[in-house]
């Protein structure tokens, strides 16, 4: 038997997302299987690769989506009639608790609900009672549809492709990168999201790029860089983040320039988080 190792909480959220229901003992009797058979996958973390495979063809979503949460070529395009109405309604309606967080989670590229709870800055009660009432949370799912460009319709059924709408239906979907970008304010850097490019834009030189937004200017950097060089870097100075130009001086010193200072110390002095490849500026 093909068993999935790994993660076995989490395909088996997405399998009660694909089938529509909240509860381990609903999920058994839609793969037509005993209520404990599912117990034993999570304490062996192990779900069946045929139970996998059952779902897939039972909902058409995507087998890769529901093994691993990725979302290029997640959910059916056969899409077959659609529904709209007060028939929709009852649908979405029904689609609350943990399908929907489920799905909410793989579009920001989440593990954890920790993370959308900062992201959104919502308390961790919250989220737990969209869980316990099997409420759905149609605020932050229209938020979850913006801020990532995943599909709304997907976001909120589990039908559709959960594509991002801005491109062409018709391109070649694996083109697009997907990159975390954070906020830089006061000193202090958080996650803030993520945005899409097409792959041309960035070098393939470029082995851990990262978005990183201020008030007028927003820099690529180059996470894997931590050998400071000559050039512009992003660096962590007593716990305060902000962009420098630096030159290295004899010594295994460094002469670094901010916007509004410039001074010299040792390389060991200063954290460097990584170095600017591109730098993105606001003229209006």
């Amino acid at each position: 038997m093909i068993e999935e190792k790994g993660g076995s909480a989490q395909i088996l959220e997405r399998l009660m997302s694909s089938y529509g229901v909240n509860t381990q003992k609903d999920l058994a009797a839609a793969l037509d299987i005993p209520a404990n058979n599912i117990s034993g996958w999570t304490q062996r973390d192990s779900v069946p690769g045929n139970a996998i495979i059952k779902c897939a063809l039972d909902t058409g979503v995507d087998l890769q989506w529901l093994v691993s949460g990725k979302l290029a070529n997640a959910s059916s395009s056969i899409l077959g009639e659609r529904i709209s109405g007060s028939a929709l309604y009852q649908e979405i309606m029904a689609s609350g608790g943990k399908p929907v967080l489920r799905r909410i989670l793989d579009a920001y590229g989440f593990t954890m609900q920790k993370q959308l709870c900062e992201h959104l800055n919502i308390s961790s009660g919250t989220v737990s009672t969209w869980v316990r009432r099997n409420y759905f949370p149609g605020d932050v799912v229209v938020t979850c549809a913006l801020d990532t460009g995943v599909s709304l319709e997907w976001l909120a059924t589990g039908k559709d492709k959960p594509s991002l709408n801005s491109i062409d239906p018709a391109s070649d979907f694996s083109q697009v990168i997907k990159i975390a970008k954070g906020k830089l304010t006061a000193g202090k850097l958080a996650d803030n999201g993520f945005y899409y490019f097409d792959n041309s834009f960035l070098s393939k030189e470029i082995l851990e790029p990262f978005l990183i937004e201020s008030a007028s200017k927003s820099w690529i950097i180059d996470l894997s860089q931590k050998n400071i060089s000559n050039g512009r870097w992003v660096i962590n100075i007593d716990g305060n983040f902000d962009v420098y130009d630096v030159t290295r001086v004899p010594g295994n010193k460094i002469n670094i320039v901010g916007k509004t200072s410039s001074f010299e110390c040792n390389v060991d002095e200063v954290t460097p988080i990584g170095v600017v490849v591109k730098t993105l500026e606001n003229n209006i």
